[in-house]
Formats: C-alpha cells, structure tokens, sequence
C-alpha cells in the first residue's frame, strides 16, 4: 500500500489528508508549524483574531463537503439589526447606501463580463464610470488588490455578484477559524490519518517522501517555488495592510464601513460572535490594499479614515492594536486575458501534486484552497492506484 504524504496543514492540507484517507490510502500530513491552520490560524485570547477578515460563503463547495462530513459546526449569520449598521464612504463621506449602479451591476450575470477586458472598462460600460469605480473597490473584499478594476472583468463580477447577494451568503465560524481547523483535524485521525506537526520538509526531505508514495504539496506558491525548485510556480496575488482592533464598546457603531473611493473594509466581528473579546469589548478587522512600491502608513492611514467614519472616539477606547502587511499571501487575481485554469498547475509531474489558495482551482476566497486540495488528492488517490470511499476506480475515470 503506498503512503499519500501531504505537506502543509492548511485548509488545503487538511482537505487534501481527510479526502485521501477516505479512500483507504495511508496518510500523513506534516506542518512545519506547531500548530495546524496555515493562514487559517487564530490567534489566542483575550482577542481571537484571524489573518485577515474570515468568513464561508454557504453556496461554495466548501461549506457542502463540510456540512457532509458533520464539520461545519455553529457559523452564524449577519443579525438584522447590524445589517442596517453597514456604511459606505463615498466622496469621502459616510453614506447609509451604496449607489444604485453598483446594485444594479451586481446582478447582472457574470458570463455576461469578458474574460479578456478590464473589469472597469466594462462596468463602465454598463452603469457608468462612478457606478463602476464604487464596484471595483467594493469588490476587493474579495480580493486584497489595490487597483480591482484592472483586473479580468469576468473575475471580479463572478465575486461582485456573490458578494453583493441577497441574502448574503457570507457565514461565520463561531470562534473563528480555529475551531473549524480543530474539527477537520479530529475527523482527519479519525479516518487513520498521521499528523505530524513541527515537521519541516525540505528538498531532500521531499525526494524521500516521494518514493514512497504521491506527494501533496499544499503550501503557499512561495514555498512551493523554493520546495520544489520550479521557478514557474508564481502567479500574482494581493497586497494589503492588515488591522485588528479592539474598541471598548458603544451603541451605535457600524457594524461594516466599506470604503467605495478605494480598495478598503472594516469589519465588526463581535457583531456576530461577541466571544471574539473580553466582554465590554468588540474586535474590529480589516484590510486595505495598497501598490507594489506603496509603504504599510497609506494602508494604515485609510484605515483610519473609516475608523473615523463608523467608529467615533475610536482613539480613546482602544485597548488593543495590531498591524502586518500582507504580501503575496491572500490569494490568486487574474489578469484581463486569464482565468483560474492558466494558474500554476495541480499536477507537478514524478507523484507530485499541487494545492493552495493561488493554483489553478475555481472559487471564492478559501474555495481555492479547499477545491484544489481536493483535486490534488484525488489525483494522488489515482497515481496510487487506490479505490475512492465510493467504491470507484479512479484509474477509469
């Protein structure tokens, strides 16, 4: 029987272990971390934050393959009185609703947007440059990109569209990712599968696994690069500045200011899930994408600008702070001309396969990592010769 390795004990990862060992196959996952989650982690308390805004999107495949394999745990929604608190800076000032033409531009369908046209050619052409410009930055929710419109226009209205839906799709993870990597993992050893964390691999430590089995390489583009000396392995991704607060609380904050002049969110997320901070307390993330040359102060003093708009005072009851840059690690953009299929392939060659949030897989935010550490299970299940848990031969499929 050979042995499926995965590398990486991501989101991607741990889907890619608890697929394989549904098949029957010998499973080990390793993480050079000493905790599981990838960029999935959460931080410890008092203040349970995540990298970056976190939330499932209940019509994606993840939630169904979670929900069927009893993983999905409590999520909750957006409750009705916060929604009323959603504000959006517009012209520099706090509005209560969005413009028209973005609203309308949300519906419309996204294989009526080219693959090969900038999306803020397009929009425009639809509703108008103001509509258009208010979409694009709305639409970096999703993205993590400084310039959204400039991107391929069937990409960004595939997740305007899925943003922008009513009811929202949007569900959060009660305690926030943490939870949900712990339930994977449980039901991953449950299967038989071996997790081995602080396990580093490296080059060498690679060729060894592969001779006894495939290999799933499910780590972030960078390390996948230098892991397997493949200088191909690249594709663009976003570059955000990332804030986490915690203001003592008060009645009458908004619950969301999305920022339609430029690429920027700020969340409440003990709206939700009020065991995110110390009682009294409310825990606010965000993200602010900024350029290749741009320095972390634009993304900081944008976020400031929305924190002056939804939260008033907000200086005097901080009790908690934190700031990094994202780089290169939220995610694949497409440009006008691409699709999820030109991304860096899930199939390496010699046993090896690919997965992560920037391979060539379909999704929204971390549907990526979840649908290609699917497929590249399943492809490791196939070039080991083993039955799906189906009772299917995937050498005939």
């Amino acid at each position: 029987m050979e042995h499926i390795h995965v590398v990486g004990g991501g989101l991607a990862g741990l889907t890619a272990a608890i697929t394989a060992a549904e098949s029957g196959a010998r499973v080990t996952l390793h993480e050079g971390h000493r905790t599981l989650g990838g960029r999935a982690r959460t931080a410890d308390g008092p203040y349970r934050a995540n990298e970056g805004p976190h939330a499932l999107y209940r019509r994606g495949p993840h939630w169904a393959w979670l929900a069927r394999r009893g993983l999905l745990g409590r999520v909750v929604s957006v409750p009705p009185l916060e929604g009323r608190r959603f504000r959006f800076r517009r012209a520099g000032a706090v509005r209560r609703t969005p413009p028209v033409a973005l609203l309308r531009l949300a519906r419309r369908s996204s294989r009526t947007a080219p693959v090969d046209s900038r999306f803020l050619d397009w929009a425009a052409g639809q509703v108008g440059d103001e509509g258009a410009r208010a979409a694009a930055n709305f639409a970096a929710t999703a993205l993590f990109h400084h310039d959204p419109g400039a991107l391929s226009a069937r990409f960004v209205q595939e997740r305007l569209r899925r943003l922008a839906s009513l009811p929202p799709e949007a569900r959060y993870p009660v305690g926030g990712w943490a939870p949900l990597v712990e339930r994977m993992a449980g039901h991953a050893r449950g299967l038989g599968a071996g997790i081995e964390t602080g396990s580093r691999v490296d080059i060498r430590a690679l060729g060894e696994l592969a001779r006894t089995g495939p290999v799933v390489v499910a780590t972030s583009l960078t390390s996948a690069r230098l892991l397997l000396d493949d200088a191909s392995l690249s594709w663009e991704s976003g570059r955000t500045v990332l804030v986490d607060l915690a203001l003592r609380t008060r009645r009458g904050d908004a619950f969301v200011v999305s920022d339609l002049d430029a690429p920027g969110w700020l969340e409440r997320f003990t709206a939700q899930d009020s065991a995110l901070a110390p009682a009294g307390e409310q825990l606010l993330q965000g993200q602010f994408p900024i350029g290749p040359g741009a320095r972390r102060a634009e993304g900081t003093a944008r976020a400031e600008q929305l924190l002056d708009l939804g939260f008033p005072g907000w200086r005097e009851r901080t009790t908690w702070r934190v700031e990094s840059l994202a780089d290169g690690r939220t995610g694949a953009v497409d440009r006008p001309g691409t699709t999820w299929r030109d991304r860096p392939s899930v199939i390496r060659g010699d046993g090896i396969f690919l997965a992560g949030d920037q391979v060539a897989a379909p999704g929204l935010l971390s549907e990526v990592s979840f649908t290609s550490g699917l497929e590249a299970a399943l492809l490791a299940v196939k070039a080991a010769g083993r039955r799906s848990a189906s009772g299917i031969d995937l050498n005939r499929t």
